[in-house]
């Protein structure tokens, strides 16, 4: 098995794999790991190595010292650059080549799509409802990538409660097509900051510092300055992979945060 090569489709399935799951949960008894091994015909530790040969190329994880096997083929290195380059093509892609492998088996389950969808993906003649699926699959994904970087915790609060967690856009999704999927275009946060950073409340430094707008910042009511005011000049908790684009944040600063919007 070890000596058959990796094929271009099981290799984008192992990277989508890779996006989504914790960086301490790649490993062979992970059981969306061993079911994405059976549908594809490999061992569950071929998978997990595959996915480690991943994370040596994310600079957010060999930046910490995680270097991974450092074993990427060539070939991962192109699934890499493809990803980077079309976030949203290869992520429907992928939902395409799941969908394959449970029509041929009968599950495959950490995709979590339904029947429905499947057919839905399958149906080109109704057009109104592939949208609807597509954006379905691209948003689980976008959601899972992001909130799984960060260990499902809102990176400026530490809350975990999965309910209450959003991941969200830093430019947002209707600004940038190409960079809507992008785990580096997201983070983690509860829906109350999530609130406050697509309002322009709040915003990021270039080395990920928070950020207050004047006008937060003179609000004196009691829960403002008891939970948000404390926030001023605090890292956030920086996700295990994806960290967030510089480029991006420096856009939401010009673009969205208020105190640039009103100078602008």
């Amino acid at each position: 098995m070890s000596s058959i090569r990796w094929t271009k489709g099981q290799l984008k399935l192992a990277f989508h794999l890779y996006c989504q799951l914790p960086f301490g949960r790649l490993h062979s008894r992970n059981p969306e790991i061993v079911d994405l091994a059976t549908a594809i015909g490999r061992t569950p530790s071929a998978v997990a190595m595959k996915l480690v040969n991943f994370a040596s190329l994310d600079p957010a994880v060999t930046s910490t010292g995680r270097a991974g096997l450092g074993n990427a083929s060539n070939a991962d290195r192109e699934v890499w650059k493809e990803f980077h380059e079309d976030w949203e093509g290869l992520t429907t892609e992928c939902a395409v080549l799941n969908a394959q492998l449970r029509s041929g088996r009968g599950k495959l389950k950490y995709e979590s799509l339904e029947e429905s969808d499947i057919k839905e993906l399958e149906d080109y003649s109704g057009e109104t409802r592939q949208v609807l699926t597509k954006q379905r699959i691209k948003q689980r994904f976008f959601r899972r990538a992001v909130l799984s970087s960060y260990q499902w915790r809102c990176c400026m609060s530490g809350l975990s409660e999965p309910r209450l967690l959003v991941a969200s856009h830093i430019v947002p999704w209707s600004k940038d097509k190409a960079n809507r999927l992008n785990p580096r275009n997201g983070l983690c946060l509860s829906a109350l900051h999530d609130k406050a950073f697509d309002a322009g409340l709040v915003t990021l430094s270039d080395d990920f510092r928070i950020v207050l707008s004047k006008e937060l910042s003179r609000n004196n009511e009691p829960f403002v300055r008891d939970v948000l005011s404390p926030l001023k000049g605090r890292l956030i908790d920086l996700p295990q992979r994806f960290l967030p684009d510089r480029s991006f944040l420096e856009r939401h600063r010009h673009e969205v945060f208020l105190d640039n919007r009103k100078n602008g």
